[in-house]
C-alpha cells in the first residue's frame, strides 16, 4: 500500500513530463510506421476492372467489372489502400480497340504483352509489375443500336482581304458512329461539330473540334482534327460563252443569255491567264430531268491554279429547238 502511494504521488507530480513522453512515443511510433509504409514491398494485388473502348456497334463501357490479378512491386502505402479497397472500388480502365480481341459474339479480351502497357491504369501510379496471375482479361461489351453518320463542319472563318481557303476543310474522321435508341437515331442524319471560329486568317490552319452533343446519343468519337490550307488569290474576270454538251443527234438547245460573266480567283502568284482555256456547259441530260427548263452551266475543266469561280447568272433559261 505505501509502495502504491507513492507511485500515484509521483505521477500526479510528475504528470506533465508523462504526458510528453506519451506524445514523444505517440510521434516516434508514426515517424517509423510512415517511414516503414513508404519503402518498396511485393506482394500480390488485385483490382476490379471495367474497360472502356470505341468498339463498332457496341457499348462503350463493359457490362460487369473483371478482377485483374497481379504481383507487383509497391510502396506500403498502395499496399495497404489496395488490399483496404479491393471490394469497394472499380477501376474504369481506357483500352486501345487495337489491344482487345474478339472472343465472338459481345465477349473481348486483353492478353498478353498488351496488359503491360495498361498497369499505372489498373494498380496505380508508382507500381512496377513483376508478373500478372490473371493472364487473360475478358469483358463483355454489349451490342447496341447504332448507325454511321457524316461529320460536318460549323465554319465561321473570316479571312484577310486577298486571301482564301485553297480546298475545302479536312476533318478525320469525316464519319462517325452515333448509338442510341431507334426513335432517337431515326433523327440523326448528320453530326455537327462546335463552332470553328477565326479572323483576318492567311495561313494554314489545323487543331481539333469537339463533336456537339445530342440529347440521348452517343458518339463514337468526342473530337475530330481538321485542316485548311490558305492562300493568296487574286480576281481573274472573263465573258464566256455558254455551250451545250451531251445533245443526241437531232437535238438541239439554245441558252438565254448565251454569254455569262465569269469572276476566277486563282492562286497567287499567275504564270499565265487560265481563263483563256476555259469553257462551260450546259448538260443536255440536265436539261431534259428538269421541269422549268433553267440549267446551271458547269466549266469543263479548271485550270491548275483556279481555286474556284462566281458565275453571273447562275442560272440560264434552256429551250430546246429542232
Amino acid at each position: 500500500m505505501k509502495l502504491f502511494r507513492r507511485l500515484r504521488g509521483a505521477s500526479k507530480a510528475n504528470g506533465r513530463d508523462t504526458i510528453v513522453f506519451l506524445l514523444s512515443l505517440l510521434l516516434a511510433f508514426s515517424i517509423w510506421l510512415i517511414h516503414n509504409l513508404s519503402l518498396d514491398y511485393s506482394g500480390v494485388v488485385s483490382v476490379p476492372v471495367v474497360a472502356e473502348s470505341s468498339i463498332e456497334g457496341h457499348s462503350r463501357f463493359s457490362s460487369d467489372a473483371v478482377t485483374a490479378v497481379a504481383r507487383c512491386r509497391t510502396s506500403g502505402f498502395n499496399l495497404l489502400r489496395s488490399r483496404f479497397y479491393a471490394e469497394r472500388r472499380e477501376v474504369r480502365v481506357k483500352i486501345d480497340r487495337a489491344d482487345l480481341h474478339s472472343a465472338g459474339g459481345e465477349n473481348f479480351f486483353l492478353a498478353g504483352p498488351a496488359k503491360n502497357s495498361y498497369v499505372q491504369q489498373i494498380f496505380g501510379d508508382g507500381t512496377a509489375l513483376e508478373a500478372f496471375i490473371s493472364d487473360t482479361l475478358m469483358f463483355r461489351f454489349p451490342v447496341e443500336n447504332h448507325k454511321k453518320v457524316p461529320v460536318e463542319i460549323v465554319n465561321l472563318l473570316t479571312f484577310r482581304p486577298q486571301y482564301m481557303a485553297a480546298a475545302p476543310i479536312r476533318i478525320d474522321p469525316d464519319s462517325v458512329t452515333v448509338y442510341g435508341e431507334p426513335l432517337h437515331l431515326d433523327n440523326i442524319d448528320r453530326v455537327y461539330t462546335q463552332p470553328l471560329t477565326g479572323g483576318n486568317i492567311h495561313g494554314n490552319i489545323h487543331g481539333m473540334l469537339k463533336l456537339s452533343r445530342i440529347s440521348g446519343i452517343r458518339l463514337s468519337e468526342e473530337e475530330v482534327r481538321y485542316s485548311m490550307q490558305v492562300t493568296r488569290f487574286v480576281e481573274l474576270r472573263s465573258t464566256v460563252q455558254i455551250k451545250v454538251s451531251g445533245a443526241p443527234a437531232g437535238k438541239h438547245l439554245q441558252v438565254y443569255p448565251s454569254s455569262a460573266e465569269v469572276v476566277y480567283h486563282c492562286v497567287f502568284p499567275l504564270t499565265s491567264d487560265p481563263s483563256e482555256s476555259v469553257d462551260f456547259f450546259v448538260d443536255y441530260n440536265d436539261f431534259a430531268q428538269s421541269v422549268t427548263g433553267r440549267c446551271i452551266p458547269r466549266p469543263g475543266r479548271l485550270p491548275q491554279g483556279v481555286i474556284d469561280y462566281v458565275i453571273t447568272p447562275e442560272v440560264f433559261d434552256c429551250l430546246e429547238v429542232d
